[in-house]
């Protein structure tokens, strides 16, 4: 599995404790930046990710920014992204089954470390159901 990994600077120290434990995991990660606590524009991450995905350089996706908000919104800009903003397991797990979720994204200004890591270890680890969710999935691409 190889994860495409963007952070503006409000999200770049979980971005860091978030490439350790992926790669600690055996994960491939494509870190597409920020490289520091420097204010940057989020909409520059969310792209160079949405590109990782749909030019198949990577299976997922992860984007944080300080609540995941802007970052999820300018993912989403990106005909065949779906990237979902998660505060919870539960979520991570429902977007991955029921919306195919390509991208996670996190609010570092919102949840701790800890619960982060969980979120991205259930979103990784569910599978899209298919069914009438594909469907719905469709409906949304045209």
């Amino acid at each position: 599995m190889k994860i495409a990994l963007g952070a503006d600077h409000g999200g770049f120290a979980l971005k860091e404790i978030v490439k350790k434990h992926l790669e600690e995991k055996g994960i491939e990660v494509l870190d597409k930046g920020c490289y520091s606590t420097e204010s940057v524009d989020y909409p520059v991450y969310a792209k160079a990710v949405a590109h990782s995905i749909l030019d198949k350089e990577a299976d997922f996706g992860i984007l944080i920014c300080g609540t995941g908000i802007g970052i999820s919104i300018a993912a989403n800009r990106f005909k065949g992204i779906r990237a979902a903003l998660c505060s919870n397991t539960t979520m991570a797990k429902l977007t991955r089954e029921h919306n195919d979720a390509n991208i996670l994204a996190l609010g570092a200004r919102m949840i701790g470390d800890v619960l982060a890591l969980e979120i991205i270890d259930e979103f990784l680890k569910t599978e899209f159901l298919g069914g009438r969710h594909l469907t719905r999935i469709q409906a949304i691409e045209l």
